[in-house]
């Protein structure tokens, strides 16, 4: 680690002399570390060195985000690869759970960031989801980039792990359907965070809203809020305040199962066959609300 420090030196200009490294939490994917001098505090996120294009999407994703000045995100230090490590720096944030002031605010400052209008679906470069791929093929249509660039592509991961039978077979079928679940709804393209559950948001020390670690695209804004329903919510501060800022349309309490089926079938590919029959059961669903 001393080399990689020496190597951040020079890629940074800043002098590392005397600085504490400690490993911190950093998720399924990513080992982490937290840097810190007298004047340097700085999140360090690093993995194998051939999957350095993960950290430049995700760096790339993070500066667009700081861009739009909607909602707050880390800095971006730097990245790159040395040696065997692929490596992203970050500014270091203490961070707090989002409640009540801070969820209502990220509510309000998540429907500002979607009713910003992108010229396209999908994003410049591909990146990840987790760490599946994730292909971000510009399309004019919405209905055409989900089914292509989202669900088929899950679902042909899913046959290649060995995940056949019937969710093939339903997947397929939903897969043809896919356009009657917008048969009076045509969603704008918006800016995504992409991978919005609870770990990826917090608030910093003086409340305000921070996101992180996106799966950056640009599509239907439903998809990000139908993620932050999967594994728990983010309260109602959080959905009053979006609402009132930008109300969804009411189509969404259908569609949001559509959206997060493909989360489903990424922990599928990612973590086993514990979620097969969750995956199953949400395409069987979203059938039968065709019939």
């Amino acid at each position: 680690m001393q080399a990689l420090i020496r190597h951040l030196e020079t890629q940074t200009g800043q002098s590392l002399q005397n600085s504490s490294l400690r490993s911190i939490g950093g998720g399924d994917i990513n080992s982490a570390y937290r840097l810190k001098t007298e004047n340097i505090d700085w999140f360090i996120k690093l993995n194998r060195a051939d999957l350095a294009s993960m950290f430049v999407a995700e760096a790339a994703g993070l500066r667009e985000f700081a861009g739009m000045g909607a909602v707050r995100v880390p800095d971006v230090i730097c990245f790159g690869d040395f040696q065997q490590y692929a490596y992203l720096v970050l500014e270091f944030i203490e961070l707090r759970s989002l409640n009540g002031n801070s969820a209502s605010l990220f509510g309000q400052q998540l429907a500002q960031l979607h009713s910003q209008r992108q010229a396209y679906f999908g994003w410049p470069i591909d990146n990840t989801i987790g760490s599946t791929p994730q292909h971000n093929d510009r399309k004019d249509d919405w209905v055409g980039f989900w089914r292509q660039q989202r669900l088929s592509k899950q679902l042909q991961l899913a046959a290649t792990n060995g995940y056949g039978s019937s969710l093939q077979s339903q997947g397929e079928k939903l897969l043809a359907r896919i356009g009657d679940f917008f048969s009076d709804y045509r969603p704008h393209p918006s800016l995504l965070h992409g991978d919005l559950w609870g770990g990826n948001a917090a608030a910093d020390s003086q409340g305000q809203p921070i996101i992180f670690d996106p799966a950056c695209y640009y599509g239907d804004r439903e998809a990000d809020l139908a993620m932050t329903e999967l594994f728990g919510g983010f309260g109602r501060d959080f959905y009053a305040a979006y609402q009132a800022e930008y109300p969804l349309n009411n189509g969404y309490k259908i569609r949001k199962t559509l959206y997060n089926l493909y989360h489903i079938l990424n922990h599928l590919n990612l973590f086993g066959s514990g979620y097969l029959s969750q995956a199953i059961n949400m395409i069987n669903q979203l059938l039968a609300e065709l019939k």
